[in-house]
């Protein structure tokens, strides 16, 4: 066999999602693009600190404030502020003209987004998802420039009507705030609409899982329920029926702690030391490695650079470079092409 190319065998397979099965980054950067700020900090600062890790403990970091029976609602409204950076711009902007596709056709947005527009945010992606030659402005200069208006145009929006709606519910259930606030609150809604920030499934994702057979695979992710489950289903995915959230009750820690990756693992009903994780980011490639599984990188969020020295038994560019085949013996053969 070619020097390059290796051949291992597993039980099953664990699997992060965002970065390694989907691309949520750009509706990710912007929600923690709004959390930073809202607390008056470097956007850029938060989204590096925050990438990889539960919201819980990232929103513990930077919002300290947060009492303790508070958190898992504001985990909650931070992940469907994540859904309507995804879904603003083909539901209620530009790209709602464009896709002809009946409504029922498309995955619908998470119905609380609706209704529920306030909450904080989420992190950080490499910069390949950005078409070759051009460089999109970031959320913070974006919103800053919005926000130095003394009005917001409402002329310039694509649907009128939905943007006046949207102001009027602000105003009636926002209507004791300042109105400084209701205007950064209009911002960051309208500014949603404005950039495309789609999920989107990863190369080599549909073939991978397609090719395992049902019950050898689970998904262990930094995201609460809400934002798991809504990224899978808008890009044809099922969630597994081992689906390891942030907010399972059952883990202690989560990423760059080797909990998520255990618990799949023993739901599967097999030995982390007998699976393969697939990750992208620093901290959940640390936590593959100390299940004791066979980790294998994938470079779609982060350069090479960034993740090959971690310590991952092998690094590719995405799981295009890897094929998996079921044995009669029950084992899954994997096939590395480095």
């Amino acid at each position: 066999m070619h020097a390059n190319v290796h051949t291992f065998y597993a039980d099953a397979v664990l699997f992060d999602m965002d970065g390694t099965l989907t691309d949520s980054i750009a509706a990710v950067e912007a929600a923690w693009g709004k959390v930073a700020k809202d607390i008056g900090q470097d956007p850029a600062y938060v989204i590096a600190a925050t990438h990889g890790k539960r919201a819980v403990d990232n929103l513990a970091q930077f919002k300290p404030e947060i009492k303790p029976h508070e958190m898992d609602a504001e985990v909650q409204n931070f992940e469907e502020s994540i859904l309507f950076f995804a879904d603003a711009y083909g539901v209620h902007g530009p790209g709602s003209t464009v896709n002809s596709t009946p409504r029922s056709a498309r995955e619908k947005p998470t119905p609380e987004l609706v209704t529920s527009l306030a909450g904080s945010l989420p992190s950080s992606r490499a910069s390949s998802f950005v078409a070759p030659g051009s460089r999109r402005p970031s959320f913070a200069s974006r919103l800053n420039g919005m926000l130095a208006m003394s009005t917001v145009s409402q002329v310039s929006i694509y649907d009128g009507r939905y943007v006046d709606s949207l102001i009027a519910e602000e105003e009636e259930v926002l209507s004791f705030e300042t109105d400084a606030k209701k205007h950064c609150l209009e911002a960051w809604q309208i500014e949603a609409t404005s950039v495309d920030r789609a999920v989107r499934i990863l190369p080599g994702v549909r073939k991978m899982i397609d090719s395992i057979p049902t019950g050898r695979y689970a998904v262990a992710t930094s995201g609460a329920k809400t934002y798991a489950h809504g990224c899978m289903t808008r890009v044809g995915i099922v969630p597994p029926g081992v689906t390891i959230t942030a907010d399972d009750k059952r883990l202690k820690a989560g990423k760059p702690a080797p909990d998520p990756f255990l618990l799949a693992a023993r739901e599967l009903g097999f030995a982390a030391s007998k699976c393969v994780v697939f990750e992208d980011s620093p901290s959940g490639i640390r936590a593959g490695l100390a299940s004791g599984a066979t980790v294998i990188a994938v470079c779609t969020s982060h350069e090479r650079k960034q993740i090959e020295h971690i310590g991952a038994h092998y690094v590719v560019e995405n799981m295009e470079s890897v094929n998996c085949e079921p044995c009669e013996d029950g084992r899954l053969k994997f096939t590395v092409r480095l």
